[in-house]
C-alpha cells in the first residue's frame, strides 16, 4: 500500500500508566498528561488534529471528532521499561525477562575483569545521575585517570571520562571491552560512553560524543527482514546503536532533536523505497531524566511545529507512524523511565481519521510494516494497515 514508511520515536513520551505500572513503581505516571497539568496546559495543534487529545487527557489538547489521522495507544508487552526493549518490541522482538539492573552497583566478578582488561582502576560503581556524578567525581577522575562507572534504574553500564584524560576513541574501545564482558546473566541492555569536558566541578559538561553499545538481538528484527528483502532501511539518531548497526542501509547518527528533525525532513525529500526509522532523544535524555516539564513541553512543541513540513514532503505512497518506547514522567520524584502506554499517531495523504484503539503490543508497528512490504510477520503484533485507508 505504501512505498515509504517513516517511524518516528518520541523517546520517553508516555500517555499514562500501563496496567502493570505498579510492578515497576510507576502508578500515576502520565508523561505528557502530567506535564500539561503542571504547566496549566499545552498548545500542540498539529498533533491535536491527528487525535492526540483522544488518546489521553491533556489540558490544552482537547479530543476531536474529526481526526486527520489514525490515533490510539500501545501497551508494552516485553518486560522492562528501557530504550532497548521498547525499540526492539516495536521491531518485533519480545523479551519476556527484563534486562539485568544493578541497584547496588556491579559485582566484583564484573568490575575485577573490567579493570584488569582496561589496565585501570575505576571510580563510583553505583547508581547515579550522569550530570551529578561528574560533579562529584570528575576532579578525582582527572587526577587519577580512573573512568567513572555508574548505572541507573535502567539496564545500563555507563562510563564517564574527560575527553582530555581518556580520548573519545579510547573511551569507545573501553566500552567495547565492557560490552564483551557483560554477557549471560549480566547482559545489560546498553553500555554507554559518556564523555565530558570542563576545567572543574563547576563547569564539567557532557559532550555530544555519547555512544551506545547495545546488546545484539538474538533473532531477526523487522530491520533485518527489510534489509534482506532489498528494501532501503534508513536510520536517524541513535537507532543504529540500538540495533547494533544491523539491518540498516544508511545511517545518519544525529544527536539533538532539532538536528534529527532536520535530517528527517531532508530524507523525506530523497527517493527511497522502504523504512525510515527515527529517534528523537531529548524528551528522555535532557528533560525527562532531569525532571524538567517546561523543557519537555518545549521539545514536544518543536516536534509539533515540524509536522506540517513533514506533510508537505509526503506523497500518496508515504506513511508516517509516530510513537514512543516508554515514558519518563518529569513531574514525578523519580528521574527514571516509567512503565506507560505510548501514543500511536499515523498520518499521510491517504490516511483517514480512525480510532486505532488500545494495541496489545508495540510490535503492532512492526506487524504493519511487514504486511505493507510483504515480509515475514513478527511472532508478536497485529497489523493496523488496513484500518488506515
Amino acid at each position: 500500500m505504501f512505498k515509504r514508511i517513516a517511524v518516528i520515536v518520541l523517546d520517553g513520551v508516555g500517555v499514562g500508566e500501563a496496567p502493570d505500572a505498579a510492578d515497576y513503581g510507576d502508578v500515576g505516571s502520565n508523561s505528557i498528561g502530567n506535564v500539561a497539568k503542571v504547566l496549566g496546559g499545552m498548545d500542540l495543534p498539529n498533533m491535536q488534529k491527528l487525535g492526540l487529545g483522544n488518546i489521553t487527557g491533556i489540558i490544552g489538547v482537547p479530543p476531536t471528532d474529526a481526526a486527520e489521522g489514525g490515533f490510539g495507544k500501545m501497551q508494552p508487552l516485553s518486560a522492562g521499561k528501557d530504550t532497548m526493549s521498547g525499540h526492539w518490541e516495536m521491531m518485533g522482538i519480545y523479551l519476556p525477562d527484563p534486562a539485568p539492573t544493578y541497584p547496588d552497583g556491579f559485582p566484583d566478578e564484573i568490575m575485577d575483569e573490567f579493570e584488569e582488561k582496561i589496565g585501570r582502576g575505576t571510580l563510583a560503581n553505583r547508581p547515579a545521575s550522569g550530570t551529578e556524578i561528574i560533579k562529584d567525581l570528575g576532579e578525582e577522575h582527572v587526577r587519577t585517570g580512573k573512568p567513572i562507572v555508574y548505572t541507573s534504574a535502567d539496564s545500563v553500564f555507563q562510563i564517564a571520562a574527560h575527553e582530555e584524560v581518556i580520548p573519545v576513541d579510547e573511551l569507545y574501545e573501553i566500552c567495547k571491552i565492557a560490552r564483551r564482558i557483560l554477557k549471560g546473566k549480566h547482559a545489560v541492555g546498553r553500555v554507554i560512553a559518556r564523555p565530558f569536558v570542563g576545567e572543574n566541578a563547576e563547569n564539567f559538561k557532557r559532550t555530544d560524543n555519547r555512544r551506545d553499545f547495545s546488546r545484539a538481538p538474538e533473532s531477526d528484527t523487522i530491520l533485518d527482514k527489510a534489509y534482506a528483502a532489498g528494501l532501503d532501511v534508513w536510520s536517524v539518531g541513535k537507532i543504529d546503536d540500538i540495533f547494533v548497526h544491523r539491518g540498516i542501509t544508511h545511517k545518519n547518527h544525529t544527536l539533538g532533536n532539532i538536528e534529527s528533525i532536520k535530517a528527517t525532513l531532508n530524507h523525506l525529500e530523497e527517493p527511497f523505497n522502504g523504512l525510515l526509522f527515527v529517534n528523537l532523544i531529548e524528551f528522555d535524555m535532557i528533560y525527562g531524566h532531569r525532571n524538567d516539564p517546561q523543557g519537555y513541553y518545549g521539545a514536544l512543541k518543536t516536534f509539533d511545529d515540524a509536522i506540517p513540513e513533514m506533510m508537505k514532503r509526503l506523497s500518496a505512497d508515504d506513511l508516517v507512524i509516530v510513537s514512543a518506547d516508554h515514558g519518563v514522567d518529569p513531574t514525578t520524584e523519580s528521574t527514571d523511565h516509567s512503565r506507560e502506554f505510548v501514543p500511536l499517531l499515523v498520518f499521510g495523504p491517504r490516511v483517514r481519521g480512525v480510532d486505532l484503539g488500545i494495541r496489545n503490543s508495540f510490535a503492532d508497528v512492526g506487524a504493519t510494516i511487514t504486511e505493507n512490504f510483504k515480509l515475514e510477520p513478527p511472532d508478536i503484533g497485529a497489523s493496523f494497515l488496513h484500518e488506515l485507508t
